[in-house]
């Protein structure tokens, strides 16, 4: 360990001092980079007019500096010869860096941080003029990467990354050399979040590494709709104790949906534990970092707890004649590659080169690639592989757009190309930022910034019909587009529902409890004219004033006009009343008329009781224009109907009265000139004096400010009501207030004939039916106020025909009770009778 640690102050201490990392870099002259070498570098290696280095983790070192490794990373080995083929290919290609051959430069990197600086900087070491290597092709992880990237930023030497994910490089203050040919991790967590919400799962749980990978993950899965019923972490050193209570977790929360961002291996204890607990009705998501792991596929544990699991992955591509070139390799044909010699004697537990000193014994020469089955030589699933691919093709194309322009140093006379010998790193760097290219995959690929645009496959783990578990890809993430199968999606128990609350129905809306996540609110109902017609709508809208809501709330409906009809109940009633007041009267007019030669009629001044007759016809008639649809003439001659039938009823009693009390005074001495004043013609002039002044009144009134047909808005409910609106409150009052003027005269002048001769006199009669005039009107007053939409019409109505039967019973139905039931008293002893 102390080994180690020297010898990371060691590279740091001779890039400080050699390479001019700090105060000692100078402007205006060159870098001048160290060619370094050791021992525990084992290169494959190509010279070329421009040389492209590698940094691949392909042996596991247990020391510093001594070359003893565990075993050969096959997979990396596959990366490595991703690179080579590019590269040959390249080479090959005529549109490409035509007359350029391009060379490589690999290392291994000892799987470890600052084994990986060392590398790099003997790869960028060269003389005083210029550096060996411009570009590297590496930083298998996100922590090798940022130590690659820091250390080389002073040089300007671009690395491109096949494997490094981490948020934090997007940074281009930070890390302006870094590129990557795979997207950040925040894509593929804003992928799982829109998948969330594309099947409504917003009530999930995070099962996340104790690391930026996992804790970064839990800050994109929670934006939008999508909440988090839980997190837990796993801790690598703690693993076993972590995951069974992340496990227990899961069992007792109601999120039946489970994202899940750490390592293979964590995810492998996880299973176990679900699986001793008998969890296995979750559905997972899964992270790119555990979606294809073949170890998981194959896991007992993994065929009971996580049949189902959707997830991203590393989108995977083919490279035509990749797999041609891979199983045609034979140590015989590159015997300096130790790499390749080590993974065949792995493989075939024998030696291909005579010289070497292995103890294993000689191969026989029939071996060939072509009938093994392992991650070398499987071509199924090129993810991480085809991002090395084209992170050399990035590499290609930046080198190919800086030796197309002109030599800006070279003067005008001798401008040419830049020599590929002339290269340096930092016009390599400035070309990759304009990097845009089609792959031979017909894939357009460029640079964001250091990264590329989100591109996924997006799989699924389906059990096959021998119970094993195998990978399916059901779609591909292209940017913020998804593009996904679902019929092709094999769930763990159905497509599962996995919500905090229901989702609220259109007709609601949503109101979020406190102190509880965004997800779990409760459903209220909109309240009366308004209206939501969304699902999970968070507000209700109130509907436009000439509309309102329907029985669900779910839409706004045109508003009913509501009007007293002919039609309804209340109307059909009243106008019953009514007509049934017109016909009685007509009946008395009838039995009047026909007996006008009695003495009860002619002592009665029947003149004045024909003309009241009428008029109280009129007064029950002129109530059934208040029922029906309103109009601009029936407003405006419902009112003066009234106003000047009733006037002509009053006057006719006030005349009557007078009549009376003259006709009892005419003994007294000076009563002739009264009399005379009250004779026949004198009577009926008084009768049209009083109703002209009302007549006056109702055409000044509907001249100036008539009563309109108006819909009240402001009446809440489904209907609105359409009346006749007083236009002018000082018109309506100066009819009422004539009238009642008119009554207050007739009952003062009725009360003071009441004690005048019974048989003769009728002033007891007006008395109390003037009374119940009086009452009826005085009681209209607040009633028709405080009614609302067409029950202040009914009660209009009301007060007209209570008033108009008052008057006809209370004066006539004695009358008639004589003339016909008692007509023995129908004389004019009887009438003269004091």
């Amino acid at each position: 360990m102390l080994d180690c640690i020297a010898c990371v102050f060691w590279i740091w201490g001779l890039l400080g001092t050699q390479c001019g990392y700090g105060l000692g870099l100078q402007e205006e002259e060159s870098v001048k980079c160290l060619k370094w070498r050791t021992d525990t570098s084992l290169p494959l290696s190509q010279d070329g007019d421009v040389v492209i280095g590698g940094s691949f983790n392909l042996l596991l070192y247990l020391t510093c500096f001594y070359p003893l490794w565990l075993s050969l990373d096959s997979i990396a080995l596959q990366y490595v010869y991703a690179m080579i083929f590019a590269v040959e290919e390249i080479n090959r290609s005529k549109r490409l860096l035509p007359g350029v051959k391009v060379g490589y430069q690999i290392l291994d990197d000892c799987g470890r941080p600052p084994w990986a600086l060392q590398a790099v900087l003997s790869l960028v070491g060269g003389d005083a003029k210029s550096c060996l290597v411009p570009i590297i092709i590496g930083g298998p992880s996100s922590s090798t990467s940022i130590a690659l990237s820091s250390v080389l930023r002073p040089l300007s030497v671009p690395i491109i990354s096949y494997f490094a994910t981490c948020p934090c490089l997007s940074d281009r203050q930070q890390y302006p050399n870094f590129f990557r040919s795979i997207p950040s991790d925040i894509y593929q967590a804003r992928a799982l979040a829109q998948l969330a919400i594309r099947f409504q799962w917003t009530w999930i749980g995070a099962v996340v590494s104790n690391t930026d990978y996992g804790l970064g993950a839990v800050k994109e899965e929670t934006v939008g709709s999508v909440c988090l019923a839980f997190v837990r972490t796993l801790r690598r050193e703690n693993i076993i104790s972590d995951a069974r209570e992340a496990a227990l977790t899961i069992k007792a929360s109601a999120a039946k949906v489970i994202v899940i961002f750490t390592w293979y291996t964590d995810v492998r204890e996880l299973f176990v534990q679900l699986n001793r607990i008998n969890v296995t009705d979750r559905q997972y998501l899964a992270s790119e970092a555990w979606s294809t792991s073949g170890d998981l596929l194959q896991h007992p544990a993994s065929s009971r707890v996580a049949r189902g699991v959707f997830g991203v992955a590393i989108r995977s591509s083919n490279i035509e004649g990749f797999e041609n070139y891979i199983k045609s390799l034979h140590p015989s044909q590159r015997p300096e590659n130790e790499f390749l010699r080590e993974y065949w004697e792995k493989v075939f537990g024998c030696t291909p080169l005579s010289s070497s000193s292995s103890p294993l014994p000689p191969c026989n020469g029939t071996e060939s690639l072509y009938g093994v089955q392992n991650h070398f030589t499987d071509m199924s699933q090129l993810r991480v592989t085809y991002n090395v691919y084209l992170a050399v093709y990035a590499a290609a194309h930046a080198l190919h757009s800086l030796l197309s322009c002109p030599n800006t140093e070279a003067s005008a006379a001798t401008s040419k190309l830049l020599s590929p010998q002339n290269v340096t790193p930092a016009q390599l760097l400035e070309h990759l930022h304009t990097v845009n290219f089609t792959t031979p995959q017909g894939e357009r690929f460029y640079f964001q910034g250091g990264d590329i645009p989100a591109k996924y496959d997006l799989i699924n783990w389906q059990k096959t019909p021998e119970g094993s578990l195998r990978l399916v890809l059901i779609g591909r993430v292209d940017g913020f587009d998804i593009v996904l199968n679902e019929t092709a999606i094999q769930w763990s128990t159905g497509v599962p529902t996995s919500v905090c609350s229901v989702s609220c129905p259109p007709g609601t809306r949503k109101a979020v409890r406190k102190g509880e996540p965004p997800c779990c609110f409760d459903c209220i109902s909109c309240a009366s004219g308004e209206m939501s017609n969304k699902t999970n709508s968070l507000k209700c809208h109130r509907c436009p004033a000439k509309y309102w809501s329907n029985a669900y709330k779910t839409s706004c409906i045109p508003r009913q006009l509501d009007f007293l009809s002919f039609n309804e109940t209340l109307g059909i009633t009243l106008t019953t009343v009514a007509v049934s007041g017109a016909v009685v009267t007509t009946a008395v007019f009838v039995v009047f008329l026909y007996y006008r030669q009695t003495p009860m009629v002619r002592a009665n001044n029947s003149e004045l009781s024909f003309l009241l007759l009428v008029s109280l016809k009129l007064c029950f008639l002129c109530s059934l224009v208040f029922i029906g649809r309103p109009s601009v003439w029936s407003c405006r001659f419902q009112q003066a109907a009234f106003g000047i039938s009733f006037v002509l009823s009053v006057s006719c009693l006030q005349v009557k009265t007078m009549v009376v009390l003259a006709a009892f005074r005419s003994a007294r001495p000076g009563a002739e000139m009264f009399v005379k004043w009250f004779g026949p013609t004198k009577q009926r002039g008084s009768v049209c004096l009083l109703t002209c002044i009302q007549i006056l009144i109702c055409i000044v009134w509907l001249c100036v400010s008539p009563p309109e047909p108006h819909v009240d808005l402001g009446v809440q409910g489904s209907k609105v009501t359409l009346e006749c609106a007083m236009e002018s409150v000082l018109g309506f009052s100066l009819v009422l207030g004539y009238i009642g003027l008119l009554a207050c005269t007739c009952l003062l002048l009725a009360f003071l004939a009441r004690k005048l001769p019974d048989n003769f006199n009728e002033a007891k009669l007006i008395t109390f039916s003037m009374l119940i005039f009086c009452a009826v009107w005085v009681a209209f007053v607040p009633a028709y106020v405080s009614s609302p939409g067409k029950y202040s019409v009914a009660v209009e109505i009301f007060a007209i025909l209570a008033s108009s039967y008052g008057l006809l019973f209370c004066i006539f139905a004695p009358k008639c009770f004589i003339i016909l039931l008692r007509p023995e008293k129908n004389t004019k002893k009887y009438v003269m009778k004091r």
